[in-house]
């Protein structure tokens, strides 16, 4: 026999709204205790000193956290001018200082530079492995770390306002990968000056809305795991841009085994749109209850994340 799975076998999504100081971490720990979940992981890390929405997978939700990772977030940031940190952001140490402070027009000119497909070298404090350790632990121990640039997308950026000569305040759109904390950086060295972020919260992660969330204070306030589970939504709520269809039970117990299951023509048609050729990613579900991920191959569906339900 295998071994039991401690807790319970809950499965959904938490949009936590993320309290300052806290890290993302120790935010799954609390929230697993919470729910008494026999399993849970964040979709995307937000830093301690960030506030806002981390996406938080329960049980089978798990399987679906690289399409919320892959999804484009939203963040709302002030950045103070005329000092950069060991961090990119408050936390650190002043490493250099500059007497320069940009102007709305000149802060303005540079934004185009910094949106589209760009270049970015993460920062020296990130969760990015460099031979199996954190480029964070290397730098905590005094080392610097190469790490090499990457492209990254920056779909917006706006100045939202400048509250004053030492700070500014931005919204930006962003893809998987970006760091706003390196994105403040570059911009001020662009600017002539130094410059690193005071602020930060994350208002969107995909469909995720900061709005929406709950704080850990407000599941607290929830006297038990079950009354908690009101919170969560669906497995199914990270797949809202994925193709999806129509199930029998035979052909749902059939990828439930891993094996193939075959749909209409008109339904592989309507998948595809009159696109040719195979769909890695279309959720079939039974009755609007998530059954697997496939891939579509023809007229077959190829189960490749299979939802214990």
């Amino acid at each position: 026999m295998g071994r039991q799975k401690k807790g319970r076998p809950v499965s959904g999504w938490l949009i936590l709204d993320k309290a300052y100081d806290f890290g993302s971490t120790e935010a799954v720990s609390k929230v697993k205790w919470l729910f008494q979940a026999q399993k849970a992981g964040h979709a995307g890390t937000l830093d301690p000193l960030a506030t806002g929405v981390l996406p938080i997978a329960l049980g089978e939700a798990t399987k679906t956290v690289p399409f919320v990772m892959d999804a484009e977030k939203l963040y709302h940031f002030t950045v103070h001018w005329g000092e950069a940190t060991t961090t990119d952001d408050s936390e650190g140490e002043v490493i250099a200082r500059s007497d320069k402070r940009p102007s709305r027009e000149a802060i303005e000119a540079v934004l185009g530079h910094f949106t589209g497909e760009i270049e970015q070298i993460p920062p020296q404090f990130s969760a990015i492995k460099i031979g199996g350790e954190r480029a964070y632990d290397i730098a905590r121990a005094g080392e610097t770390v190469d790490l090499p640039p990457r492209l990254i997308h920056i779909k917006e950026l706006q100045l939202v306002e400048r509250p004053d000569d030492d700070t500014a305040v931005f919204e930006a759109v962003t893809g998987k990968g970006a760091y706003v904390r390196a994105l403040v950086r570059d911009m001020a060295r662009a600017l002539g000056t130094e410059g690193h972020v005071c602020a930060l919260r994350r208002l969107r992660v995909g469909h995720f809305c900061a709005e929406d969330g709950v704080t850990i204070a407000g599941l607290e306030a929830l006297e038990t795991p079950e009354a908690r589970d009101g919170v969560l939504l669906s497995i199914d709520a990270a797949l809202a841009n994925m193709p999806q269809t129509s199930i029998s039970g035979p052909e749902a117990a059939r990828l439930r085994r891993g094996q193939e299951a075959i749909i209409s023509p008109a339904a592989a048609k309507g998948l595809r749109g009159g696109a040719v050729g195979n769909i890695d990613a279309v959720l079939a579900s039974l009755h609007g209850d998530p059954v697997a991920i496939c891939e579509l191959d023809g007229l077959k569906l190829k189960p490749v994340r299979v939802f214990n339900l």
